[in-house]
């Protein structure tokens, strides 16, 4: 393999931020990292997104106990991807709640899915011992469900899907602030692997017609103005769409898969390649991109095998 594998080479620590959005909401973001959000209600706090490992949940909470001793009640999984939700173990919640399309897709990968993204990214997965395995749901919805912390409304929403089938945002419309999980990306490059090419523009319009003020999205900084959740929003649909288009497009031609993957990294590298886990994230988005403009409408399993396999494939 000519480049290192997935975030192999991306071993340098970052710099933490855990930025006060509102009297209710933070972000806790580390340099395009994945992103954990926290609401904090009347008697109670809620975690969005736990980081990769219970020990890695630690620093989450220190940052929590800085401004509230309330209980941290509530887990919410945006979706399924290890990274984002073995670390649930570590806040000890009375409710770890989902979608049920990720309950469904714990059910069918949550297994390969792990050994995958361990095997991704040796950074993110500190002290992976301490995971104690898959995390599973307490609470599933399905469509729209609502909390109330307190006087603060919570709205759980499955606006369509896009990064993955599951995905759910948190929204607190009282503030307009939004935490959309991988649905959005600042300054980060959207992984999709297990994405709905068609499908994500529409959720796309979806987020943008709540109107958020505020906005904290899966990695990069939290966006605290309106103008910089639309350049959120509009940078994340030119990746996906554009990148989609260049795949079908080779599809079109006749083209193979490698040589399809050549010629979109070339096109969308002047652009985009700056963004965070860009080398990372293209091979799995063109392969993902290739199988849905082809004959897989539903994203197929990535297992750590299958990942060398598909590495070695295309940059070897």
């Amino acid at each position: 393999m000519s480049k290192n594998f997935a975030s192999h080479a991306d071993l340098d620590e970052k710099t933490i931020s855990f930025d006060r959005l509102s009297d209710n909401a933070y972000a806790y973001t580390a340099e395009g990292d994945p992103n954990t959000g926290v609401v904090i209600g009347d008697d109670a706090v809620m975690v969005i997104d736990t980081q990769a490992t219970p020990v890695m949940a630690q620093d989450v909470i220190r940052r929590i106990r800085e401004v509230t001793d309330k209980p941290i009640r509530h887990v919410v999984l945006s979706h399924y991807h290890a990274v984002r939700v073995l670390g649930a173990s570590g806040y000890a919640p009375e409710q770890i709640i989902a979608s049920e399309d990720t309950r469904d897709l714990i059910v069918e990968r949550g297994e390969a899915d792990m050994a995958s993204e361990i095997g991704r990214f040796p950074r993110l997965f500190r002290a992976v011992e301490s995971v104690p395995g898959l995390t599973w749901p307490t609470i599933t919805f399905r469509g729209h469900m609502t909390l109330w912390l307190g006087a603060l409304e919570v709205q759980l929403l499955q606006l369509g899907r896009g990064h993955s089938k599951g995905d759910t945002v948190v929204w607190l419309p009282q503030q307009k602030i939004l935490f959309s999980g991988d649905l959005v990306e600042y300054g980060a490059t959207p992984y999709c692997g297990d994405a709905y090419f068609t499908h994500w523009p529409a959720t796309l319009d979806a987020l943008a017609a709540l109107k958020p003020e505020k906005l904290v999205p899966g990695r990069g900084a939290a966006l605290t103005t309106a103008e910089q959740v639309q350049e959120g929003l509009r940078g994340t649909r030119a990746f996906t769409s554009e990148l989609f288009e260049l795949v079908k497009q080779g599809v079109a031609e006749e083209k193979d898969l490698r040589a399809i993957y050549k010629d979109t990294y070339a096109a969308l590298k002047p652009k985009f390649g700056h963004w965070v886990i860009f080398d990372h994230c293209m091979p799995f988005n063109v392969t993902r991109a290739y199988d849905e403009a082809t004959q897989h409408p539903d994203p197929r399993i990535w297992t750590a095998e299958r990942d060398l396999e598909m590495w070695r494939q295309l940059e070897g």
